[in-house]
């Protein structure tokens, strides 16, 4: 009889496989929409910085439509805007990416979900990505928005980038602890 190799977490030479790039930008000039700067911090159970993460994004374009064939949703090819990027956290486990604030899309029952990005994490100690979304504190369809209203509203919180001037958003994001970012089971 054979046996399954175990599972394993991401090992400490995670890091040789991030780049120092704590910055991206998703969007091309030409783009439409309004462009936005979202940065942050990524922390661990004990509020430590995580200085070797990995966030992949993806995101609606501003008229709420992926750039993908299966969106049903999808108007013209979006040559300028792939909605998916990947950034990597600095040593002192800040982020930032540019792109621009996605639209409105449907939820699989055609209810409009408020505008939010996709972002999974990965790091070391982790045995597979976390995923989470990232919605914006002056959206005003956050109230009707399906996914959102699942989340306890003490919880909520934990997914809402706040306005720290025009375009310019901030979220933490913390593995565990008391202020744990809301992570979805996908």
């Amino acid at each position: 009889m054979s046996v399954l190799t175990p599972s394993q977490t991401v090992g400490p030479f995670f890091s040789l496989v991030t780049s120092s790039q704590s910055r991206t930008t998703l969007v091309a000039e030409e783009q439409a929409g309004e462009r936005i700067l979202v940065e942050g911090t990524l922390r661990d159970g004990d509020g430590h910085p995580v200085p070797d993460g990995l966030l992949e994004i993806w995101q609606a374009d501003a008229e709420g439509s992926y750039n993908h064939p299966a969106d049903p949703c999808r108007g013209q090819p979006m040559a300028a805007f792939t909605g998916f990027g990947r950034v990597h956290t600095d040593s002192s486990g800040t982020f930032g990416f540019e792109t621009i604030k996605p639209g409105s899309v449907p939820d699989p029952h055609g209810q409009p979900q408020a505008p939010h990005v996709l972002v999974s994490v990965f790091a070391r100690g982790l045995l597979s990505r976390l995923v989470t979304r990232v919605y914006f504190e002056d959206e005003p369809t956050n109230v009707r928005d399906p996914v959102l209203a699942c989340v306890s509203p003490e919880r909520r919180s934990t997914l809402i980038a706040i306005c720290r001037s025009r375009g310019h958003y901030r979220i933490d994001l913390a593995l565990q602890g008391p202020r744990e970012t809301v992570f979805f089971d996908v």
